[in-house]
This record gives structure tokens, sequence and C-alpha cells, in this order.
């Protein structure tokens, strides 16, 4: 059966702009969802934590398996279990379970999205066609970013929190309903045993989990107790055994011989720090503008949207830098401009002017953050074999989920013991709500800060079209 490539973009686009606008769409509606299930402080972050550690996780096993076991049965399957989770989410009755089923969400992503963008790869060849396709799925996915905060503020306020995750389900029935028809079944034939390597994601997500519990039980527990080092190591010696089974297995999920690229190691620590500073910067803001400075969900989306914008902006300019410059001083200016917004908002407080306060820093992060993003991704598969095109990009990928994981857990661990530290000073709750706001900013800017010299052991690169296509995808 024949069908149109562009009907088959425009239902994969629609599936990879869900998964995308369900990580922004969240988080305006933080506050609400502590209140109503009673989150603690240093808890809250598990709803953004579990998602992206799943996704990041898993995202090259869902890779593996979509090529082995059928592109489009695989996206139907993440199609089908996106929609079912959102559901449970959506009908949450404690912590435990929005936490449970964030994380099944996130698993469902990393089926998703990897077997989604398969499916675009094989429907349109090299050249013209393809590129204009990538630009296509790469907006919508800058496009889905900056309406989730506005979807978000508009659901939460208009009807409630939980239905941040129930409009997926009807999005997520009807595209896994009409994909037959759209969609056409594709995957490779392994020339050996088919194998997916199951052991080395498991390995890893595990070992990452264990860190990020670990990062997290400190704040209470203090680091030296007993519960925080095992937690610690273990999760380190889950990672070298990752390392490990990785080394000997036939078939890796990542195959370490990517690393002896310096293009590929510098991104794909470049774009974890990326995440880190972007998924603390959101996470903290959405909470300082509705508790501190008093904000609805929709006011907070509002105030987040020129950030989205610059952010898109930025997508463009960089492209044509890179084009002109290389790749080097873009993400080196990229890093400069990340760690300025920081800065100029963490000096925001409960009552100063938007416009002097707030809009600046987030202006400035939101090109920042996409100047580094665009050379990053670029330099991530200059050199690396065509064969091994894929492989990287997933662990580009991985790295920027993860990476944002990680932060997020280290950053609001050290904000909110800054804030009950405050508090037990005899400081006001507001005050102390400032105090770890900032806190948590300036610590995401030494994050931003150390891309300034990540970009410095970066190579120069002048991509091709062909590379620009790809980055904006990955960016």
């Amino acid at each position: 059966m024949q069908r149109n490539p562009w009907s088959t973009l425009a239902v994969i686009a629609v599936a990879q702009f869900m998964v995308v606008l369900d990580v922004t769409i969240v988080n305006v509606a933080l506050p609400d969802i502590q209140r109503d299930l009673g989150f603690s402080a240093s808890g809250l972050q598990w709803v953004v934590s579990a998602y992206t550690l799943l996704f990041g996780g898993f995202l090259l096993l869902g890779g593996r398996a979509a090529d082995l076991l059928g592109r489009r049965r695989v996206f139907v399957v993440g199609l089908v279990l996106f929609g079912l989770t959102s559901l449970i989410a959506g009908l949450a009755q404690n912590p435990e379970q929005l936490v449970v089923m964030r994380a099944i969400q996130g698993l469902s992503g990393a089926l998703l999205s990897p077997a989604a963008f398969a499916i675009l790869t094989v429907t349109f060849k090299h050249g013209r066609e393809r590129n204009i396709a990538m630009g296509v799925w790469g907006g919508l996915a800058g496009l889905g970013g900056t309406l989730g905060v506005i979807a978000g503020g508009l659901l939460v306020d208009s009807l409630s929190w939980r239905w941040v995750f129930l409009v997926n389900v009807p999005i997520a029935l009807v595209l896994a309903a009409i994909v037959p028809l759209f969609v056409g079944e594709s995957k490779i034939t392994p020339t050996g045993t088919r194998t997916f390597d199951v052991a080395g994601a498991l390995l890893s997500t595990a070992g990452l989990l264990a860190i990020v519990l670990g990062v997290i039980r400190a704040e209470p527990l203090g680091w030296s107790s007993v519960e925080v080092i095992a937690l610690l190591a273990g999760g380190v010696a889950l990672l070298a055994a990752f390392v490990r089974v990785e080394s000997r297995s036939a078939a890796p999920l990542v195959p370490l011989s990517l690393f002896r690229s310096r293009g590929l190691s510098t991104s794909i620590v470049a774009l974890a720090l990326n995440g880190a500073a972007f998924l603390a910067m959101f996470f903290l803001t959405a909470i300082f503008l509705q508790q501190v400075r008093g904000l609805t969900a929709l006011e907070t989306g509002l105030q987040f949207l020129p950030m989205g914008i610059a952010a898109i902006a930025s997508a463009v300019i960089a492209s044509q830098l890179v084009t002109r410059f290389g790749t080097k001083p873009v993400q080196f200016g990229g890093a400069a401009l990340s760690v300025l917004g920081l800065v100029l908002l963490s000096g925001a407080d409960a009552t100063g002017s938007y416009a002097l306060t707030i809009l600046p820093g987030l202006v400035l992060f939101g090109m920042g953050i996409i100047a580094v993003g665009t050379p990053a991704s670029i330099a991530a598969v200059a050199d690396v074999s065509h064969d091994q095109a894929g492989a990287a990009s997933g662990v580009v990928n991985a790295g920027y989920q993860v990476g944002g994981a990680l932060g997020l857990a280290a950053i609001t661990t050290l904000a909110t013991s800054h804030v009950e530290g405050l508090v037990s000073g005899g400081a006001g709750q507001q005050e102390a709500l400032v105090g770890g706001f900032e806190r948590g900013l300036m610590i995401a800017a030494v994050f931003a800060a150390v891309n300034i010299v990540m970009a410095l052991g970066a190579p120069r690169l002048r991509p091709t079209s062909e590379q620009l296509a790809e980055a904006a995808v990955a960016a």
C-alpha cells in the first residue's frame, strides 16, 4: 500500500509534539500537584525526574527494539502505553502513584520517540525532502516546548492539574487508531543473533536512579549517612557494571568506540550540562512565580513565553552563525549567554518589575541554551561513521535527558536545603523561598559556566546543510 510521505510525517510529528509538550506542560502545574497530593519540597522533583530518567535511560533500547521488532509496531505500543499512563497519572491519588506513572510514561516516550524518528528517516531519502521533513520535525518539537507552558496554565486554571495528563489520552488513542492508514511498517534484518542488550539498559538506568535518590536523600539525612553513601556507591557500581557489559556485548546499546570522537565526548557533556541548567531553571522558576509572586498557572506560562520565542529565534540565528563561523565560537557564546541569563534571573524578588528583573534573564537564557545545543549536536555526529550515526544521536539525546535529571536532583536538593536553613534561622517563608530560588539558579549558572570550558575543548566545524537539519531535530 502506497502512503503519502507527508501524511506519515504529520502523524508521527503530532505524536512527537505530544511527548515534547508533556515535558513542559507539567512544570506550571507543580505547585497545584504539590498542594493537592501532599508532595514534600524535595519529593516534588520526582514528577519531572522520574520521566526524564526513564526516558533517557531506555531511549537507546527503544531505538533498538524499533529497528528489530518493527518501527510502526513499537511506535503504536509506545502511543498506547503513553495514553494509558497519562490516564492513570491524571487520576493519581497520592505522590507514589503519580511518580510511578510518570516513570512508565518516560519509558513509553523512550519507545515512541526513536521509533518515530526512525520512521521519518526511512520515509524520506537523503536530500532536500528529508531536510524539509527534519526542519518541520524540529520546529514542532520547539513549538511543543513553548506552547506547553501556555497549555498547562490554561488547563490548570480552567480545569485542574489532572488535565495536563488527561489531555494526552484522546490524542494518543486517535493516533494509535489511524497509524496503520498512514504509516508503513519497516525494520532491519539482523545478520546474526537478534539482541537487545536489555541488561545494559537496566544497569545504566538503575545506576542513575540510585545516584539521583542518593543526592535527594542527602538533604534530610546528610551526606555522611549510611543510606546516602550506600545509594551513591551502589549507583557507581551499577554504572561500572554497565560499562563492563557494553565492552563485552556483541551488539551494545552504547558502542564504547564512539567516545574516541572528541566531538561526541565534549558534546555529550555540554548537552548534559545544558539539560541540568534548563530543567532546574524551569522547575525553580515555575514554583517561584506561583508561590512567591502569587501568579496563576496561566500567568506563569505567559511569563515563560518570551523565553520560548527567544529559543526559536536563536535556533535560526545559531544555524546561520555556525555556517559562517563554525561550531566552537557559537557554542562558547551560547554558554556565556546562559550564564548571564541565570545570574540576572537569580536577582528576581517577590515584588520587582517583570520587565526588569525576570524578562531579560529568561530571554538571554532561552537564546543561550539553543546556541549551545545546536553546535554541540552538530559536533557530536560530525566525525562518527555513518553506520554509527544513529547510536551517536541516541547517546547524545540520552545524555541530555539524564544530565537534566541528575542536575535537577542536585540543584533542587541544595536549594531546598538552603530554604530550610533560612526558615530554621528565623526567616519568613517568602524570604526563604526567594533565597532558595537565588541559590538554585546560581548553582545552575555554575553548571552553565562549565559549558564555557567545554566549548574551549570542542572542535570547530563548519556544518553541511544535512548536519544542520539533523541538529535542528537533536537540539
